[in-house]
């Protein structure tokens, strides 16, 4: 029998409910659902193919509030993993052959037990991803973080939506830019993105606005060019991830009266070789409460994993979870539009 989850943490409320918004998304008129693409792809059911990625989002606290945040995170936000679903997690880790776990937040390193979670992975032998928003690392407390990360091999994803001021700042605040350049720098000097250093450091793009990010190799030609012209930073691969939406661009979509419009240009843009390929089906997405979900997108709009499959870590069973049938919606046509999108790029 499974275990009985934490309640909710008293927090600050969501501009809107998971609820609303499922129900915002469900009242949108298409020509046709999600389930409907993918079965006119031969792809419906969609099922998981197996677990390559253990993706743990351990609260949802961080140092910023960005305009798009999907998570909803925030300065103001106390929900944090407990130490009994951590345990839990770690156990996962420790005992299977799950060969990646991927971080995220919020700001995951707020959480005081993420250290552990890094050393305890890497000994494991897992390929461990940071999702990091780069300027926890400029906090006096966090300036540790570049030096921890190379010395326990971890490959730093970092958010950063454009490589002009301007526009990272709109989306992100006054001042972040200048301080996500300074911890790029900072994660050169310890060798991220250096060639023989093994030391991996992959950024990640969003469009500021309404539209689909372009091509994802054409645009990391050029932000590979950009960076080194203009600020002599270094990375090695760029992720071009499409706005979702979800939390607060749905709500920046809903005040702007453009939810329709820009759901019926995903669905435009579905692409068959792209939903192949979507992270749902080789990732689990740990909620800080314990929660499954087949990706972070479910996990914020509360859709756990499909009823037939365990619904939390405490239940967790590799065999049966590898196999589950995917829980759908509206939202997945962020994900299969043009090239394709997850938490690792593009998919077609």
């Amino acid at each position: 029998m499974g275990r009985v989850l934490p309640t909710l943490q008293k927090r600050h409320a969501p501009l809107s409910s998971a609820a609303s918004q499922r129900a915002r998304l469900a009242g949108v008129p298409l020509a046709r659902s999600f389930e409907d693409a993918l079965a006119g792809a031969g792809l419906y059911p969609l099922r998981a193919t197996g677990i390559d990625v253990f993706q743990v989002n351990v609260g949802r606290k961080c140092n910023q509030t960005c305009r798009h945040c999907h998570v909803d995170a925030g300065p103001d936000r106390t929900e944090m993993m407990p130490d009994d679903v951590m345990d839990r997690c770690l156990e996962v880790i420790e005992g299977t052959d799950i060969p990646t776990v991927d971080v995220t937040g919020g700001a995951p390193e707020l959480h005081r037990r993420w250290r552990e979670l890094v050393a305890r992975s890497r000994a494991a032998g897992k390929r461990v991803l940071d999702r990091c928003n780069l300027t926890i690392t400029r906090l006096p407390n966090y300036a540790y973080l570049p030096d921890f990360f190379a010395e326990h091999g971890v490959e730093v994803v970092a958010s950063l939506p454009h490589y002009r001021q301007k526009g990272t700042d709109t989306q992100r605040g006054d001042g972040v830019f200048e301080e996500s350049i300074a911890a790029l720098r900072r994660l050169n000097e310890v060798g991220y993105g250096q060639p023989g250093t093994g030391l991996v450091l992959n950024l990640v793009t969003n469009p500021v606005g309404t539209f689909l990010p372009g091509g994802q190799q054409a645009m990391e030609r050029d932000w590979k060019a950009q960076m080194r012209r203009l600020y002599g930073i270094e990375f090695n691969a760029l992720y071009t991830i499409t706005n979702m939406p979800i939390s607060r661009f749905l709500d920046f979509l809903h005040e702007g009266g453009a939810v329709e419009t820009y759901l019926q240009r995903l669905l435009d843009a579905f692409n068959p070789a792209a939903a192949a390929g979507v992270m749902c089906r080789n990732t689990l997405s740990v909620g800080w409460d314990g929660t499954l979900y087949d990706c972070d997108f479910n996990q914020m709009l509360e859709l756990p994993v499909h009823p037939h499959a365990p619904q939390t870590i405490f239940d967790f069973d590799l065999a049966k979870l590898a196999e589950r049938e995917i829980v759908l919606g509206p939202h997945c046509f962020g994900c299969t539009a043009g090239a394709g999108s997850s938490c690792g790029g593009a998919t077609a």
